[in-house]
């Protein structure tokens, strides 16, 4: 079965991030960085319309748009904005490669039947991010990579564009060559004096060609590329310490019963996510956004590991009313399991007065008929409203 990989990638993403807390530059040409002197870091569209590219020099950068604003960087906010949006990521799929602060591979091949069609997870992931942080970001979604980082570059800004696997070659050999991900000024001259101006005239290109003018690795590459072929995985470079699941409710609320319920759903998805990953965890921990984006997180840690959901949600719902708020206006709730160990290298302490069958083998058996038949195959009756 073909692989489904997204790219996500923020737009401009330190100057959106500035733009958030200076709203009344919206619209004007925003570079970050580059002053007194130095290079440009990031540049709002705006400035990028003008000709302002990362990278470049600031006395060019000032040439291109002299009545440009230049902010100095807060690396703090961007690294903080950053986390948040890869908390978003792992919502959808525990295999999330960041490849720097504002990208990241996902491989949500695993997600489909929970989240919906990859255009679907797609578009929810950008609905987040922009409800959560308030700056935009465009997806690339398809079988590689490769294809996936270049749909990516063709959505922005701030959109999606999906290439199925029986597409990829019409959409790869339509692209200059200067579109190819890995393809700088210096290659893409190279492959001019070639007479290689689309990747429809690179896959046309002999490979033996391709490797005396590149090498040997790195002409093959570019052959195989030019066809779509890359069966490079997405790598989970820091290994996950947590698991979790946020939600924006559909509008804020103030009703106990309304929040303690998305508490539940909440824990309902981490905790399935757990039992697929095979991981127990002992470390519960409630987050919860408020209506003016105010934010607390509260934790609890139980005796014992586990991945059931009616156990964390208990926890969760336990934190939450421990909290004691009055009639609070709350935005998003969120539940996070750490203090993770492998289910099978755990020790569970068995309960006398348990049950031969409880919550874990319901909740398991739940597991096998969504994964057969869908996420609305079986449902809490809760949480069917």
């Amino acid at each position: 079965m073909s692989r489904v990989i997204l790219h996500v990638d923020m737009d401009a993403f330190y100057a959106s991030v500035e733009l958030r807390r200076r709203p009344d530059l919206r619209g004007r040409p925003v570079i970050v960085g580059g002053s007194p002197r130095g290079v440009v870091l990031s540049a709002s569209y705006e400035a990028r319309a003008l000709g302002v590219r990362s990278g470049m020099p600031s006395g060019q950068a000032r040439r291109h748009a002299p009545g440009a604003i230049f902010l100095p960087p807060d690396f703090d906010s961007y690294t903080a904005v950053s986390k948040a949006i890869v908390a978003v990521f792992r919502s959808f799929s525990s295999i999330v490669e960041s490849v720097s602060i504002d990208e990241a591979f996902l491989d949500v091949s695993g997600s489909l039947r929970m989240f919906g069609s990859p255009a679907q997870i797609g578009e929810q992931i950008r609905a987040m991010v922009f409800d959560e942080q308030q700056i935009t970001c465009s997806v690339g979604i398809g079988p590689t990579k490769f294809v996936a980082k270049i749909g990516s570059r063709a959505a922005k800004p701030n959109g999606l564009v999906e290439v199925p696997a029986e597409e990829v070659i019409t959409f790869l050999h339509a692209l200059p060559v200067e579109a190819m991900w890995g393809i700088g000024q210096s290659t893409a001259e190279k492959l001019h004096r070639l007479g290689v101006f689309s990747v429809r005239d690179l896959a046309a290109t002999p490979r033996t060609t391709l490797q005396r003018t590149f090498g040997p690795q790195a002409g093959a590459a570019l052959h195989h590329l030019s066809w779509g072929r890359d069966s490079r995985p997405v790598v989970v470079r820091n290994p996950e310490r947590s698991v979790g699941a946020q939600e924006t409710l559909g509008h804020d609320s103030d009703d106990p019963a309304t929040v303690r319920r998305e508490i539940l759903r909440m824990a309902d998805r981490t905790a399935r996510r757990m039992r697929k990953a095979g991981l127990l965890g002992r470390i519960i921990t409630l987050g919860i956004r408020f209506a003016d984006f105010a934010q607390l997180t509260r934790s609890t840690s139980l005796p014992t590991p586990t991945d059931v959901a009616e156990e964390i949600y208990a926890e969760a719902a336990g934190l939450y009313d421990r909290l004691g708020l009055d009639r609070a206006r709350i935005r998003r709730v969120g539940v996070r399991v750490a203090g993770l160990v492998e289910a099978r290298r755990a020790y569970r302490q068995p309960q006398l007065t348990a049950p031969e069958r409880g919550w874990r083998e319901a909740e398991q058996a739940t597991d096998a008929v969504v994964g057969r038949f869908g996420p609305g195959a079986v449902r809490r009756a809760s949480l069917a409203r």
